[in-house]
């Protein structure tokens, strides 16, 4: 599940942050995924989330052709080199239609669990358990206030919030789990500020 589920779930993740439809994808992977990747299935698991699929969608055995076929470009590069990071773990780089990239780094922990650590620059900590929404912003004084008087506006009640950044006043990630689903309408209030950059929503 390690190299399967887990590697399908973080995949899925990283394609739910970043908007319109994916043309290019490469895989680094780093420690035993980067030994069994092609072995073990990793490879069809990690392409299969990148194009949607949960772990139990039977067309991952498929991914491979399925991303040619959507015309998305895809590499895996084993890195054998870099060995402080967990032993399951993949960066995602990826670039949509209009030319955006996003670095996602996942690790696999075990059960089809996940933690994603890294988004672009900003080592972040998230799971994907839970409903979830990513803010990212400028470090400014009242941003996160403004995030919470929206989730308060639509009675979301908050189970974790997180906030990561490069720097002080630079580029950070606000994360916000919460219980049940999110309301339609949330995204779009909370863009509406002069500091936030884009907002995300995931649903698990």
């Amino acid at each position: 599940s390690s190299h399967t589920a887990g590697a399908a779930v973080i995949a899925y993740l990283a394609q739910k942050m970043i908007n319109g439809p994916i043309i290019k994808a490469t895989f680094t992977l780093y420690g035993s995924f980067a030994h069994t990747y092609s072995g073990h299935g990793t490879d069809r698991a990690l392409l299969g989330g990148l194009l949607g699929f949960h772990t139990d969608d039977k067309r991952i055995r498929d991914s491979f052709r399925i991303a040619s076929e959507r015309g998305i470009e895809y590499h895996f590069v084993p890195n054998d080199t870099v060995t402080d990071i967990h032993p399951n773990s993949v960066d995602i780089l990826m670039e949509n239609e209009a030319g955006t990239t996003m670095l996602i780094r996942g690790e696999s922990l075990g059960g089809g669990k996940v933690r994603i650590s890294r988004i672009n620059n900003v080592e972040v900590e998230f799971t994907g358990e839970y409903s979830s929404v990513i803010v990212v912003h400028q470090d400014q004084l009242g941003l996160v206030a403004h995030i919470t008087a929206v989730l308060s506006h639509f009675g979301v009640n908050i189970a974790f919030m997180r906030l990561f950044r490069e720097s002080k006043g630079q580029t950070a990630y606000t994360l916000v789990e919460v219980d049940g689903d999110l309301p339609k309408g949330i995204k779009e209030m909370i863009s509406d500020n002069h500091y936030v950059h884009d907002v995300m929503i995931i649903e698990p």
